[in-house]
């Protein structure tokens, strides 16, 4: 039984009424209640307990308040809350120390930047230095090896001993006939470094002056008052000159009373050596009153001389001075295109007096034909020219009997007919002038036929003379094979066939040389006495002076403007443009064969065609012997140093090229009244290598503002104050210019630095050219027979404008000093075509079209002003200038090309071992 129970309550029996069962629902109950009562209690309880609370609060009776809001000093006055207060005081004081101190770090921080920024400046500016001082040390170690190698010190003028004022000690010649330079000139007078000091004697002193040819007078003194060698000091004079002739005949003095008024000069010195007399002549029937006279050691310089007076080597045939006060009008002289003109050749004279009456002496044709030596060949040559001129095979003119009376000439002399102009006209339509010597050959040249050379060469007929013993003007210094014809009379018949073989080319440089040696030797009083005065220097190995520089006078301005980098500029990547602010500016080396160009270039400075060389030292693209090369200071010549080593080569991008190793160039920018324009196109040169200085032309009457805060670009600004507002002062050769090269730019070009620099390495190759970046051309109008200018782009030019070019400063000398002023004047009359006439200039000495490099057209900045040329007037005012220029140059000097120097390597990133030897495409 006891088991049966156990087993009943384990199973849940429902023994008793089920009351397991009933247990089990009661805990249940129990367990939701329980659950019921805690969430009441959590939930309704809060609920209830803040309204109550909010109820009381609201009593009007603020002492009954309890758990209202209190202020602080109520609440510090509860006890647990003072430790509060004090906790959150303590803590913000602390907060406050803690603030001051993270400002006072932060502050120590901000000196300590810029202690370390200010010390970041200084290590680079010390490297700059240091760099610099590298770059001292290595040019000075390079100079002194270059003076160790040439083995040449420096030497000091030597001292100028003068000879006593007598001159008792100087030796005699046997002969005034035998006078040389050797034994009839005082070289003591003349030392090398004296500068050649040339003493002229006023000729109104003396009796035979009031005689003189007025217009010859006043020209000769107006030549002499602007010459650099006349000195007023007669005691330190190398050479005497006194004027002479031409003499007026009515008052021509005695030839005894001459010699005396000429042995009296007070530097005569009894025999008259170191002088010089001259006697112009303005007629073709200058009579030669000298020939009579004893000149003693004195030289002798005139148009008329006979064999037994001529010292060659010593005295001077001159040209005649027909334009004696008056400049030549280019306009009246005729081109010197087309090459063959109307008639072959042509001539005009009459033969007053034979040689067969003048020696009273017979011989007949046939004795000459058997052997003797004729006694006149004017016969033949009459007769031969003749048949020329009836065979009718080319249209020649001879005329041997004037129409009008011919003009007075020596015996034996052809005589001119008619009047200047009349003859004129008649060689401008002559492709030949032919000029036949006197037929005594004991005059080796006369007035006569000096003129016909004079009018020959001055419209452009090529001289063709017939007898090879006449003494052309300058023999001894001019080549005259270059420029004409010097025939031997027994080749007259000859003559025809030689003419008609000479090529049209040949012709033109002919005829080209003809027309340099006249505007150079003959054209005006200036010409011919300073063409005098040189051959006397070279003769005796003197150096010319110094060609004229222009002396710029600074306006002051103020500058320290930090010149800002434009991105557009100067945005190379990593390449090497060169130097910047790493080398002081240097200057070109000076020209250092002064003294033995004398002696060795005679004949190519005198007869450089076409080109006025002789009013210069030198030309600076004439190339020299490697043995001269430690004369050579600048150009284009031979010289041991520089490029690379056995000839390997450098990175494209390290070296400059050409074989100037060291080499810096000047900016001249000509500006008018535009500040904006000019100072942004300043700060744009900023970072610029090669740069030696700036020099901007201010050509405004009005002075820059005084405000005006120039850009500091690390190159000295020179800003140069001009006389006038004139385009020719671009090219002016200023003395602050000192590197041979020149970038002319104008003021709102704009240029980035690595076309620069493409177009410096470009003109370093080609020194004698002017290279550049905006080209144009010339075009025939073939309806109106004119010139016209073209700007279109084109892929042929024959101009480079100089807005944006660089040349040689040779050019700026030629320019402003050499070049027909008429040129210059037409310049000025239409502030225009300052370009077209250097371009004219450079190709008429070179006979070379420009170089343009880069594909650019135009270099115009953005936003900049409106210049001068997008005026509609300026294209009409270029079309007038070109064709006024081929007029007074005879012919259009500008050369066509397709050829463009573009950058391929420039900027092309290339493997270091591929960019050694390439350069340009």
């Amino acid at each position: 039984e006891l088991m049966t129970g156990y087993t009943m309550l384990r199973n849940g029996g429902v023994g008793n009424g089920g009351q397991p069962w009933l247990l089990r629902w009661s805990n249940r109950i129990r367990l939701t209640w329980l659950s019921f009562t805690l969430v009441i209690i959590l939930v309704f309880f809060p609920l209830i307990a803040h309204y109550y609370l909010t109820t009381i609060d609201d009593a009007d009776d603020a002492g009954k308040r309890i758990f209202g809001p209190r202020t602080g000093n109520e609440l510090c006055e509860v006890k647990h809350v003072q430790d509060l207060c004090r906790i959150r005081e303590s803590v913000s004081e602390e907060l406050l120390q803690l603030e001051a101190k993270r400002q006072e770090l932060n502050s120590e921080i901000a000196k300590l930047n810029l202690k370390i920024e200010a010390c970041k400046k200084s290590i680079e500016n010390a490297k700059q230095d240091l760099l610099q001082l590298k770059n001292v040390i290595s040019q000075t170690e390079h100079s002194y090896k270059e003076l160790m190698a040439q083995n040449q010190p420096k030497l000091s003028l030597p001292i100028r001993l003068l000879p006593d004022k007598d001159d008792a000690t100087f030796p005699l010649p046997k002969s005034n006939r035998n006078c040389r330079l050797h034994n009839c000139f005082d070289y003591s007078r003349c030392p090398l470094t004296s500068g050649f000091p040339v003493y002229v004697y006023n000729s109104d002193d003396y009796p035979f002056g009031s005689s003189l040819d007025p217009l010859i007078k006043q020209a000769f003194e107006a030549t002499v008052r602007t010459n650099v060698y006349v000195t007023e000091n007669a005691n330190i004079a190398c050479v005497y000159i006194i004027l002479v002739g031409e003499m007026q005949e009515p008052v021509m003095p005695k030839p005894t009373e001459l010699e005396q008024q000429l042995h009296s000069l007070p530097y005569w010195r009894t025999d008259g050596h170191n002088h010089l007399i001259i006697s112009l002549s303005r007629k073709s029937e200058t009579q030669n009153f000298i020939y009579n006279i004893s000149t003693g050691r004195a030289m002798v310089a005139q148009s008329t001389f006979y064999d037994a007076q001529y010292r060659p080597g010593f005295d001077i045939v001159v040209s005649p001075l027909v334009h004696a006060m008056s400049e030549p009008n280019f306009l009246e002289i005729p081109p010197q295109v087309p090459v063959k003109r109307k008639y072959l050749f042509s001539f005009q004279g009459e033969k007053i007096e034979s040689l067969r009456s003048s020696l009273q002496e017979v011989r007949s044709f046939e004795e000459e034909i058997e052997g003797n030596a004729p006694a006149d060949y004017d016969d033949r040559i009459i007769t031969t020219l003749k048949a020329v001129q009836d065979s009718k095979l080319d249209f020649v003119l001879v005329e041997f009997t004037c129409k009008n009376q011919p003009k007075a000439s020596l015996p034996t002399e052809w005589a001119l007919c008619g009047e200047r102009d009349d003859r004129l006209e008649l060689l401008k339509l002559s492709t030949f002038a032919l000029i036949i010597t006197p037929g005594d050959t004991r005059l080796v040249i006369s007035a006569g036929c000096a003129m016909r050379l004079f009018e020959a060469l001055e419209v452009g007929a090529i001289p063709v003379v017939l007898g090879e013993q006449v003494q052309l003007p300058y023999n001894d210094v001019i080549r005259w094979n270059e420029a004409a014809l010097i025939i031997p009379k027994p080749r007259i018949t000859e003559v025809h066939f030689l003419l008609r073989s000479i090529s049209d080319n040949d012709l033109l440089a002919m005829r080209r040389q003809g027309r340099f040696l006249w505007e150079t030797y003959f054209s005006t009083s200036d010409n011919v006495f300073s063409t005098v005065l040189a051959i006397i220097r070279t003769r005796i190995q003197i150096p010319a002076a110094p060609i004229r520089e222009e002396t710029a006078v600074e306006i002051p301005h103020r500058s320290g403007k930090a010149a800002g980098t434009d991105p557009n500029m100067a945005d190379n990547g990593d390449l090497d443009l060169g130097p910047v602010e790493t080398e002081p500016p240097y200057a070109s080396p000076k020209y250092l064969r002064n003294f033995t160009l004398t002696a060795m270039d005679i004949y190519r400075n005198w007869n450089s065609a076409p080109g006025p060389f002789h009013l210069f030292p030198y030309t600076p693209f004439d190339p020299v012997l490697p043995s001269e090369a430690k004369f050579l200071g600048s150009g284009t010549g031979f010289r041991p140093i520089g490029g690379g080593a056995g000839g390997s080569g450098k990175e494209f991008q390290a070296a400059l090229g050409g074989n100037v190793p060291r080499e810096q160039f000047t900016v001249v920018m000509l500006t008018y009244e535009r500040e904006e324009v000019l100072m942004n196109s300043l700060e744009r040169l900023n970072g610029l290598p090669y740069l030696n200085k700036v020099v901007v032309v201010w050509n405004s009457p009005k002075l820059p503002s005084e405000d005006l805060l120039w850009p500091d670009i690390g190159v000295p600004i020179m800003v140069v104050r001009t006389e006038k507002n004139s385009l020719n002062n671009r090219f002016l050769p200023w003395d602050e210019i000192e590197t041979e090269a020149i970038l002319s730019i104008d003021d709102d070009a704009h240029l980035r630095h690595d076309e620069i620099m493409f177009g410096f390495r470009v003109w370093r190759e080609a020194r004698d050219r002017i290279v550049g970046f905006p080209g144009r051309y010339h075009a025939w109008d073939i309806p109106h027979q004119s010139w016209l200018y073209n700007s279109n782009y084109s892929c042929e030019l024959s101009m480079v404008l100089t807005g944006a070019a660089f040349f040689h400063k040779y050019y700026a000398y030629l320019y402003s000093y050499v070049m027909p002023q008429a040129i210059r004047d037409m310049v000025d009359e239409y502030i225009n075509c300052e370009d077209i006439a250097m371009n004219f200039l450079v190709s008429h000495l070179t006979r070379k079209p420009p170089i343009k490099v880069t594909s650019r057209w135009t270099f115009r900045c953005p936003g900049c002003p409106q210049a001068l040329s997008h005026d509609d007037s300026h294209f009409h005012e270029r079309h007038k200038c070109i064709n006024f220029f081929v007029k007074v140059y005879g012919y259009m000097p500008l050369l066509y090309t397709q050829f463009r120097v573009d950058s391929v390597l420039f900027k092309t990133r290339l493997p270091h071992d591929k960019t050694k030897c390439f350069k340009f495409i």
